[in-house]
């Protein structure tokens, strides 16, 4: 297998931790190259759930994992996630896991910002998290962030502790009217679990680089989805990092060229948490049908997800900016026991037909989406096993995602566990 990137195409929630899951048993590494715990990764295996914040989910397939530089983590997080895993029997040691020197650490007062910036805002809220993903991205780019290497100088944590926190107290009393932080409190809770901690942290880049100059094949496991992208995405409305197919080369250390199969994970229709634009969503029965049989809800923070019609006009920007080389179809099953499928191969904006995704929230609240209509195919597809098997009514609405992306499709998910999946296309 070559060095394959996974991406999600539409809002996030494609279903790529199977995806990752499945893919893992051919690689060698597993990289996260960014996000943070915003993120929740669902697999089933042997009927189980098991829900990955931020290890990646090729630890379950017991391959070599890493958490890259893109990465922004939260210590206290990774370390309950740790002992989650083991809870099932996971080997989440210091052999198997690896986290980046260079990745910037979640603090405390992350967390305290992010939450009292989303009440202060009241109404106009961007429906973050409350992880404190944003604010820790913040005092990455001024500089003022603490990264896990920071950990192996103690003395030195602390001073960086000490001088930060008396700026996002100042913030925190005075703007947010939230409470402050003790410093010495949260320099002493780090005390209590340097020690765990001190065996994950390595230079990653170094070690995959290494690793494939050994023969070693790399997955790039991606969080949240092209449409989240903090550059190309919904804006504000976005996750932030860049969550594209080009950002798990600088989020992992690995040069560009390394990159060889770029994946992109579509849901069968499109689902979006949290507040946003968009423009295919269903509010009338079929929605509330999609959800529930979908069990909608999102892994991390338990909302409702809203539903709609698969959004070409989305997947082909999304094949556009992350050079697509393969397309993944997950939950199609969801879709069985619908009379008819829509698809939506454009918007209308103001007498015209828009055919690329507008970076204007404005403008995009304000498109219609132009559908084309399929007929559904009213068979249990979660039952199946090879192409063969499947309704020529499914064949054909396959074939015009692929025609209208350009794209192949490489694997077919029609079901939660990893028996559910029909491989299309071999590129191992």
């Amino acid at each position: 297998m070559s060095n394959t990137v996974i991406v999600g195409t539409q809002w996030g929630d494609e279903g790529k931790g199977k995806i990752v899951d499945l893919l893992s048993e051919y690689s060698d590494y597993v990289v996260r190259f960014q996000g943070g715990n915003n993120a929740g990764h669902t697999m089933v295996v042997d009927g189980n759930e098991i829900i990955s914040h931020l290890v990646p989910s090729g630890i379950l397939q017991k391959k070599m994992c890493f958490i890259g530089n893109g990465v922004v983590v939260d210590p206290v997080v990774l370390l309950e996630e740790i002992d989650y895993l083991g809870s099932k029997d996971v080997d989440v040691s210091s052999e198997m896991l690896k986290v980046s020197d260079r990745a910037h650490m979640i603090m405390p007062y992350h967390r305290s910002i992010d939450q009292a910036r989303e009440i202060k805002k009241g109404d106009k809220k961007i429906g973050t998290t409350g992880r404190g993903i944003g604010p820790c991205y913040e005092d990455r780019a001024t500089r003022r962030g603490i990264r896990f290497g920071d950990l192996l100088d103690f003395d030195l944590f602390g001073e960086k502790v000490l001088t930060i926190m008396d700026e996002k107290n100042f913030y925190l009393e005075k703007y947010l009217n939230a409470p402050p932080l003790d410093p010495q409190g949260v320099i002493s809770d780090f005390k209590d679990i340097r020690n765990r901690l001190l065996p994950y942290i390595a230079d990653v880049s170094v070690l995959l680089n290494k690793g494939m100059n050994d023969g070693k094949h790399i997955l790039f496991e991606g969080a949240q989805g092209t449409h989240l992208d903090i550059e190309h995405g919904t804006y504000p409305f976005v996750t932030s990092s860049s969550t594209v197919s080009g950002n798990a080369a600088c989020g992992s250390g690995v040069g560009p060229r390394h990159l060889n199969e770029i994946i992109g994970i579509v849901k069968a229709y499109t689902t979006r948490v949290g507040s946003g634009p968009f423009p295919t969503e269903l509010f009338d029965d079929i929605g509330d049908a999609i959800q529930k049989k979908g069990a909608e809800f999102g892994a991390t923070t338990g909302r409702k997800r809203r539903c709609g019609w698969l959004d070409m006009v989305m997947l082909k920007n999304a094949v556009r900016l992350n050079s697509l080389t393969g397309l993944v179809i997950t939950k199609l099953d969801v879709l069985d026991d619908l009379d008819e499928i829509k698809i939506c191969t454009g918007y209308e904006y103001e007498g015209r037909t828009m055919e690329y995704f507008p970076s204007s929230i404005k403008v995009l609240e304000r498109c219609r989406p132009i559908y084309e209509t399929h007929p559904g195919w009213k068979t249990v597809t979660s039952k199946l096993t090879k192409w063969d098997d499947f309704p020529e009514s499914t064949k054909k609405y396959l074939s015009r995602i692929e025609e209208l992306s350009t794209v192949p499709i490489k694997i077919l998910s029609v079901g939660p566990g990893r028996e559910a999946t029909i491989m299309m296309e071999s590129f191992f």
